[in-house]
């Protein structure tokens, strides 16, 4: 799988050499592209028995994204530890699929802090990596940022997923 060979390179000129490749979008090969999700989410939180906690969050939300052709949906679950007034979030899995039914993987991980007004929390740190996908995205591969926030009573938040991701185009 191209995701493990990626993980496997350890010389520049291979990587260079990748990237170089996937400059010719145009003939259908693989492309490097800015990739943003941004929506609304909820999120409900409680004992979760694969967590070391014992305690984790299930995220559903919706929004949209230029890359994944306008309108998509997403779910996702962590893991969550609270370390004084601090969250901290791991184990994550998210799946942001568009309206066509194609799917992008991505793990993720960080941190909530609080803002101080209220129960509202924002992301600290937090990172996601992509892991594959389906259909058009079945050969994806990249990484990037979470920003957003989160009302931890309510569960209500906004979130953006943003990076750079790899893929082979169908383009031709």
């Amino acid at each position: 799988m191209f995701t493990s060979f990626l993980r496997t390179i350890a010389r520049p000129a291979a990587v260079s050499l990748l990237l170089a490749a996937s400059a010719s979008a145009s003939a259908g090969g693989w492309v490097t592209q800015q990739l943003e999700v941004e929506g609304t989410l909820v999120e409900a939180v409680g004992p979760r028995g694969d967590c070391l906690s014992k305690f984790g969050g299930t995220i559903s939300g919706h929004g949209t994204s230029a890359l994944m052709g306008g309108k998509v949906v997403f779910i996702a679950t962590d893991c969550i530890t609270p370390i004084g007034p601090l969250f901290h979030f791991s184990n994550g899995k998210f799946i942001v699929m568009t309206t066509e039914g194609d799917q992008i993987f991505a793990n993720y991980s960080g941190q909530f802090i609080p803002t101080g007004k209220g129960a509202e929390y924002v992301f600290s740190g937090a990172t996601f990596q992509v892991t594959g996908g389906t259909g058009k995205y079945s050969k994806i591969t990249g990484g990037g940022m979470l920003t957003g926030g989160e009302d931890m009573i309510t569960g209500a938040g906004n979130i953006k997923l943003s990076g750079r991701v790899m893929y082979l185009s169908n383009k031709k």
